[in-house]
Protein backbone atom coordinates (compact mmCIF):
# COMPACT_ATOMS: atom_id res chain seq x y z
CA UNK A 1 0.00 0.00 0.00
CA UNK A 2 1.45 3.27 -0.83
CA UNK A 3 0.17 6.75 -0.98
CA UNK A 4 -1.96 8.89 -3.37
CA UNK A 5 -1.57 12.84 -3.94
CA UNK A 6 -5.14 14.26 -2.49
CA UNK A 7 -6.56 17.80 -2.96
CA UNK A 8 -9.33 18.88 -0.18
CA UNK A 9 -12.34 20.93 -1.71
CA UNK A 10 -14.18 22.83 0.53
CA UNK A 11 -14.11 23.56 4.54
CA UNK A 12 -11.44 23.98 6.85
CA UNK A 13 -9.03 22.39 4.60
CA UNK A 14 -9.58 23.91 1.24
CA UNK A 15 -7.01 23.81 -1.29
CA UNK A 16 -4.48 21.70 0.98
CA UNK A 17 -2.70 19.01 -0.83
CA UNK A 18 -1.32 16.33 1.43
CA UNK A 19 -0.50 12.56 0.16
CA UNK A 20 -2.72 9.95 2.48
CA UNK A 21 -2.86 6.20 2.20
CA UNK A 22 -3.53 4.51 -0.97
CA UNK A 23 -5.96 1.30 -1.47
CA UNK A 24 -4.75 -1.50 -3.87
CA UNK A 25 -6.54 0.32 -6.39
CA UNK A 26 -4.59 3.08 -5.83
CA UNK A 27 -7.49 5.42 -4.84
CA UNK A 28 -7.80 7.36 -1.32
CA UNK A 29 -9.88 5.72 1.59
CA UNK A 30 -13.32 6.47 0.48
CA UNK A 31 -13.87 9.01 3.69
CA UNK A 32 -11.18 10.96 5.55
CA UNK A 33 -11.37 12.20 8.97
CA UNK A 34 -9.36 15.33 8.91
CA UNK A 35 -8.19 16.51 13.06
CA UNK A 36 -6.95 20.14 14.03
CA UNK A 37 -5.39 20.60 16.87
CA UNK A 38 -7.12 23.44 18.65
CA UNK A 39 -3.65 24.32 20.52
CA UNK A 40 -4.93 24.76 24.18
CA UNK A 41 -2.73 21.88 25.17
CA UNK A 42 -0.50 18.61 24.00
CA UNK A 43 -3.70 16.29 24.94
CA UNK A 44 -6.34 18.76 23.84
CA UNK A 45 -7.76 18.54 19.75
CA UNK A 46 -10.50 20.30 17.96
CA UNK A 47 -12.91 19.67 15.82
CA UNK A 48 -13.14 16.58 13.37
CA UNK A 49 -13.50 17.49 9.71
CA UNK A 50 -15.31 14.56 7.47
CA UNK A 51 -14.35 14.83 3.90
CA UNK A 52 -15.37 11.68 0.79
CA UNK A 53 -13.40 10.85 -1.86
CA UNK A 54 -14.45 13.07 -5.17
CA UNK A 55 -12.77 11.73 -8.59
CA UNK A 56 -9.11 11.57 -10.10
CA UNK A 57 -7.66 14.72 -11.15
CA UNK A 58 -6.44 13.57 -14.46
CA UNK A 59 -2.53 13.59 -13.16
CA UNK A 60 -2.33 10.90 -10.80
CA UNK A 61 -4.02 12.61 -7.55
CA UNK A 62 -7.48 12.74 -6.77
CA UNK A 63 -9.81 15.27 -4.93
CA UNK A 64 -11.86 14.83 -1.51
CA UNK A 65 -15.00 17.39 -1.01
CA UNK A 66 -16.04 18.84 2.63
CA UNK A 67 -18.80 16.87 3.94
CA UNK A 68 -19.30 18.06 7.73
CA UNK A 69 -17.76 19.34 10.69
CA UNK A 70 -18.06 17.28 14.16
CA UNK A 71 -17.08 17.87 17.47
CA UNK A 72 -13.53 15.88 18.96
CA UNK A 73 -14.42 12.45 19.37
CA UNK A 74 -17.82 11.91 17.02
CA UNK A 75 -16.07 10.60 14.00
CA UNK A 76 -14.69 7.67 15.95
Amino acid sequence: MGEVTVRFIGGPADGLVRDVPAGPDGAPPPRWIMRHPDGTGPMQAGPDHLYERDRPDGVGGWSMRFVRTDPFGVSE
